[in-house]
């Protein structure tokens, strides 16, 4: 190999690792546009994405007595409201658009999976309470479940604070 081929050489290699990386660069930008993440559910009702605790915007999640679901293998114990938005988003993956952060670094969001609201579901299903400044839809949603006596709604619990 003269001087010339060996300059020549880098440059080669350069532009094939240069293409490859814009390439790679496109899918991860296609993957983050797309936004789904896979998340866990705590106990408390908040979200784990990416190694961070995410809380739901506009809702209070109340405590409630553990439920297990014995069907599964292994059983999972946790809170009903966890159970519920745990079932929600199993297999389908949460997209989560971030509208601050909490002094514990922690993230408040409006979250989705498979284009629902996490939030206005768990206030249609009775399992969370709408905040003072969340939107009218989630009061509404709120209130009907409520009238309903669906989740925390139709049965008794501690009272709800707000």
């Amino acid at each position: 190999m003269n001087t010339r081929e060996l300059l020549q050489w880098p440059v080669a290699q350069f532009a094939v690792y240069a293409a490859l990386i814009v390439s790679l660069g496109c899918c991860l930008e296609t993957a983050t546009a797309r936004g789904t993440r896979s998340a866990f559910v705590n106990d408390d009702g908040t979200l784990r994405v990416n190694g961070r605790t995410v809380h739901l915007f506009g809702i209070h999640i109340p405590e409630t007595a553990e439920d297990c679901r014995s069907f599964q293998r292994p059983v999972k114990c946790a809170p009903r409201a966890a159970l519920a938005l745990d079932f929600k988003i199993a297999a389908k993956g949460v997209r989560c658009k971030e509208q601050w952060t909490n002094n514990d670094r922690s993230i408040t969001a409006i979250c989705t999976s498979d284009n629902d609201d996490l939030s206005a579901y768990l206030l249609s299903q009775g399992w969370a309470v709408a905040l003072p400044n969340a939107p009218i839809d989630y009061r509404t949603r709120e209130e009907i479940a409520r009238h309903r006596n669906l989740g925390v709604w139709g049965f008794a619990v501690d009272p709800i604070v707000r």
